[in-house]
């Protein structure tokens, strides 16, 4: 359900997953990654991480096997949890066994650490178990969702979402950074669906980057987009991308929620 890239800051929001089986409704919340603010963006963000930790039932931090487990370790002692977590450790198709049984000794070792699940995201590998510990710590109620609900966010906010994973993907640099997408029109038709969409930048200069040379960037943003959204849509689109410029949007209240943050 959340976009992703290699670059830090990917994930802006709160995007909740909604697993419903015969026995069991499990609601996961994918929220952005701890930072200190330096903008009123930033500052939403850690809003919605603190919404996530206040109302959940299990904490997963989730840990790249080949990381810092100091760094990560001090970050999650700074969350000062109130609920049991769960520490995964991902990507351990990328390591040695012995970096992944000291990774496992280490966590176990932590106060804020009730279980650690091992895991490869990509590759599936333990996928199958990942469940169970989440399972053995959630209490029982009643689902919170309908049955075939996935999310409780519109198709437009994923729309929005797949067009700035493009960019975070095409673009070098601080630049998508800068950059916000609004997604001004979805509209269903008989053949397809025409969807127009804003991307926000700072300054005229990287509007122009954004553009690229005879609008070679904003075609080949538009065309990656445009196959990854009708793949999510399982539809036929036409889509129709334009670059303003908002200076100082990412410290502007209201620009920030006509943005949806």
């Amino acid at each position: 359900m959340a976009i992703v890239s290699s670059k830090v800051q990917t994930t802006r929001h709160r995007i909740k997953a909604i697993l419903t089986e015969k026995d069991y409704q499990i609601v996961f919340s994918d929220t952005p990654g701890i930072i200190e603010p330096r903008y009123k963006l930033h500052e939403k963000m850690m809003d919605a991480v603190k919404g996530a930790l206040e109302d959940a039932d299990v904490a997963l931090l989730i840990v790249d096997v080949n990381e810092n487990w100091e760094e990560a370790g001090a970050i999650f002692e700074a969350l000062h949890l109130k609920v049991p977590a769960i520490v995964v450790i991902n990507k351990i198709d990328r390591s040695g066994e012995e970096r992944i049984k000291e990774a496992i000794t280490f966590f176990k070792s932590k106060n804020y650490c009730r279980e650690v699940i091992t895991i490869s995201a990509t590759s599936g590998i333990n996928i199958k178990k990942f469940l169970k510990p989440i399972l053995a710590l959630l209490p029982e109620g009643e689902p919170f969702y309908p049955g075939d609900d996935i999310t409780d966010l519109p198709t437009k906010f994923f729309v929005g979402e797949l067009i700035r994973e493009k960019i975070y993907e095409l673009l070098s640099d601080e630049l998508p950074y800068h950059t916000a997408v609004l997604v001004r029109e979805f509209k269903e038709k008989t053949t397809l669906v025409k969807i127009v969409a804003d991307i926000i930048v700072h300054r005229e200069t990287q509007k122009g980057i954004l553009i690229g040379d005879k609008g070679s960037m904003i075609k080949k943003i538009g065309t990656e987009a445009r196959t990854e959204i009708e793949k999510f849509l399982q539809r036929k689109i036409f889509l129709e991308l334009f670059v303003k410029v908002k200076p100082k949007w990412r410290e502007n209240e209201l620009q920030l929620r006509e943005y949806g943050y």
